[in-house]
């Protein structure tokens, strides 16, 4: 039964009857410039839409809890993780990310995995992919990199020949390219797919030990991909496909869960590993530091309104907690800046007071003012440190130890210098990890992007691109050539 004690009103509260009339000189003269109601309703509605992400605008949510299964207190000193059983609750997004808000689920794209740990000590973060690796290395390489991903400035359309032009003259995308064109690049469903922190963080134990660290989500619903024909035929059946399955199945009380684990690298390791520990690009092979587990994350309940969390919930890997902290990673040392700042151009500056986004365990700072300030602004309490009127510390407990510095000379360093080997993880994967009919759909799905390449620089272009792939392996090369039906000489 409907509460009859609730009156329309404006947003200021003022009730009001004239909701569809609009206030005009006779009833068939021109509207008043007085009529309020319609400016409110008209001026909200031209608003009704923020801007969306630069990438990974489509995207779905759900939030869940995280229970702790193994004890990880020798590397860390997060009060999460402070005792097996621990419980917290997430949310969590998954996205593509190439593509608008109107875009295919099952587009051949990285997919975003995103977790907010709500802990006792603050909102954690940990803001990754579907994939272990990244195209590039150095954060100053990415506006470049989605440019390719996005659409031609004349044509507005998407542009392969913008793509492999961009992949051929680096070469440290190979990787994660040779990931994107395999199955692994159009997943089944995003509860059937992994995901990664990716970069290298760190872990502090209650020593002040530091040891580097890389986090793994598996499913438990078993990996599960489309391939690329299947995925067309998805996108011309239900664009929003992966969105409705997890619904579908949340709301079947089908939880998905994924087991946290997560590979540790001591300093001294990291001083003699075979390549840059701290290099985006590359994994760390599981024989060599193998998984632990660390808990389990099930999600079990679908926003009441999709707006309020999913669209307007925010996520950056700054927002660590006392016991996790960041690397020399470069692309991560680039997202601590750009993802918080993404969100106050998209949200405002106190997009964190969103419930989404907001610590359930208090906040106590002297940020004041801005656009959309919704907590009171801090009362008549200080907006200054240090004071002699309020009861907030700064707690010495929580300082974190000092980082050790390479070198003290600070330079634009070239990103791969002593660090040029971008062929032999990806010819691992494609020769040892891919099965044959992997690596014949990972081939024809190159073969079908690569004759999009157009323009008079079409055959430097796959040449060039080629000649990595037969760094990569002879094999994968020679037949991706004989796909596009050209001559390659390597």
């Amino acid at each position: 039964m409907k509460n009859k004690n609730k009156k329309l009103t404006t947003a200021s509260g003022r009730p009001y009857y004239e909701n569809e009339d609009s206030l005009t000189a006779g009833p068939r003269g021109p509207v008043l410039l007085q009529d309020y109601y319609l400016h409110e309703k008209l001026a909200h509605f031209n608003r009704e839409r923020i801007p969306e992400r630069i990438v990974h605008a489509k995207g779905t949510g759900a939030y869940g809890k995280f229970t702790v299964t193994q004890d990880i207190t020798k590397y860390t000193k997060a009060k999460l993780f402070s005792k097996v059983g621990n419980e917290c609750r997430v949310f969590v997004r998954f996205s593509t990310v190439g593509g608008e808000k109107g875009s295919a689920d099952s587009e051949r794209d990285p997919r975003g995995f995103a977790v907010k740990f709500y802990t006792e000590d603050g909102n954690w973060d940990l803001v990754g992919n579907n994939t272990p690796v990244f195209f590039i290395k150095d954060p100053k390489k990415f506006p470049d990199f989605i440019h390719t991903q996005k659409r031609d400035p004349r044509t507005n359309l998407k542009n392969p020949t913008m793509m492999w032009d961009y992949w051929s003259l680096n070469p440290e995308s190979l990787h994660q390219v040779m990931i994107l064109f395999s199955d692994r690049g159009t997943p089944y469903s995003y509860r059937h797919m992994n995901g990664y922190g990716s970069h290298t963080f760190s872990l502090i134990n209650a020593k002040n030990e530091r040891i580097w660290v890389k986090f793994h989500f598996k499913t438990r619903q078993g990996i599960k991909n489309f391939t690329g024909p299947e995925a067309d035929e998805m996108k011309a059946k239900d664009l929003d496909w992966a969105q409705r399955d997890l619904v579908q199945a949340i709301d079947n009380k089908d939880f998905p869960k994924w087991t946290l684990k997560i590979q540790v690298m001591t300093d001294d390791q990291a001083k003699v590993f075979k390549w840059n520990p701290f290099d985006i690009t590359k994994v760390w092979p599981h024989a060599e530091y193998p998984l632990m587990e660390v808990g389990v994350m099930e999600l079990n309940e679908i926003p009441a309104n999709y707006f309020a969390d999913v669209e307007q919930s925010a996520f950056a890997p700054a927002h660590v907690v006392n016991g996790i902290g960041f690397s020399y990673d470069k692309m991560l040392q680039g997202r601590l800046l750009a993802y918080p700042d993404a969100h106050r151009y998209r949200l405002g500056v106190n997009y964190e007071q969103l419930p989404v986004n907001r610590s359930p365990f208090g906040v106590h700072n002297y940020q004041r003012d801005g656009y959309m300030r919704g907590d009171g602004n801090g009362g008549d309490n200080p907006n200054y440190w240090p004071n002699r009127f309020d009861d907030i510390e700064a707690d010495k407990s929580y300082k974190e130890p000092s980082f050790k510095m390479d070198s003290n000379m600070a330079d634009s360093y070239d990103r791969n210098e002593n660090d040029d080997d971008h062929y032999s993880q990806p010819g691992n994967l494609f020769r040892k990890v891919m099965t044959d009919r992997e690596r014949q759909n990972t081939v024809n799905n190159f073969v079908s992007s690569m004759k999009g390449i157009e323009g008079p620089k079409r055959m430097e272009i796959i040449h060039s691109q080629l000649s990595h792939f037969y760094k990569v392996d002879k094999e994968l090369a020679s037949s991706i050539a004989k796909g596009l039906g050209i001559e390659f000489k390597p």
